[in-house]
């Protein structure tokens, strides 16, 4: 059944990559988001029954979930586990309140989960903007936007600017939508993002800001959009800057890399 647009990936194969991925440690808790029927979660759950064996540690595990009634389910399969914890509510909203209140550092918890398509951009924002961002996350989400994140020149863009500054990203695999119930449109990738210890730069609002100015209109020059979004700045002193970083001023922003973009930030602060 179809529930605030959740399509629920049943593929065992493709949920072990997903396990996989997240290179699943002794002590480490696991947020996952939108667990829906539970399907990774238990297998997340097997993980932690291996680790317990180990050291007497294990995982633990927090599922969050928006539904009411899949809530309700999860808390019935998962009565008997204390390491797994249901929380009912929205993910953009709990994740911030979890990771303030259980004191989670960076090195202690991930991110896991099949993504609704239609907050995948909006849960990106909210961990970029988190004081203490997870070691890692694994997402499946709709492929054109996993290819969109990892975008390389000449194929750069906002959002692979946006998530590159504070992760790695990287395609695990690729999903076709017949591994789901109900069948969405498209077909999905895992996604792995990596994040990147410390900061590239100290001054990340500035950074935010300019990127999007850079690809406010992708098809312009730098210079032109630079000139729009800098105005305070006369055009000869922007051309000055640019060529400081080894840059045309006519090259346009899709064939920029991250290095290149830290690069035009550090002249324009």
């Amino acid at each position: 059944m179809k529930r605030l647009g959740q399509h629920f990936l049943i593929n065992k194969e493709k949920i072990k990559k997903i396990i996989q991925s997240l290179e699943l440690k002794n002590g480490e808790t696991i947020i996952e988001i939108g667990p829906g029927h539970g399907e990774l979660t238990r297998e997340l759950l097997a993980i932690s029954f291996k680790l317990l064996e180990e050291d007497g540690r294990g995982m633990k595990i927090i599922a969050i979930e928006k539904d009411k009634a899949l809530t309700e389910r999860l808390n019935k399969t998962f009565a008997d586990h204390k390491n797994v914890e249901t929380v009912l509510g929205d993910a953009l909203k709990v994740i911030p309140k979890i990771i303030k209140n259980y004191k989670l550092q960076a090195k202690s918890y991930k991110l896991v989960g099949n993504i609704p398509y239609y907050i995948t951009g909006y849960l990106l924002r909210i961990i970029s903007e988190l004081a203490r961002k997870p070691k890692l996350c694994v997402f499946t989400v709709q492929k054109e936007v996993a290819e969109r994140i990892c975008a390389q020149p000449p194929k750069m863009n906002l959002l692979a600017a946006s998530v590159q500054f504070w992760a790695k990203p990287e395609i695990i695999d690729f999903i076709s939508k017949k591994y789901f119930k109900p069948a969405p449109k498209v077909d999905s990738a895992i996604i792995k993002l990596t994040i990147h210890p410390k900061p590239y730069t100290p001054n990340q609002e500035h950074y935010y800001k300019l990127i999007k100015i850079l690809f406010k209109q992708p098809r312009k020059t730098l210079i032109n959009n630079l000139s729009g979004g800098y105005r305070q700045m006369s055009k000869e002193k922007l051309i000055e800057l640019i060529k400081k970083t080894g840059l045309e001023p006519n090259l346009r922003p899709q064939n920029l890399n991250l290095e290149k973009i830290l690069g035009i930030s550090k002249f324009l602060t």
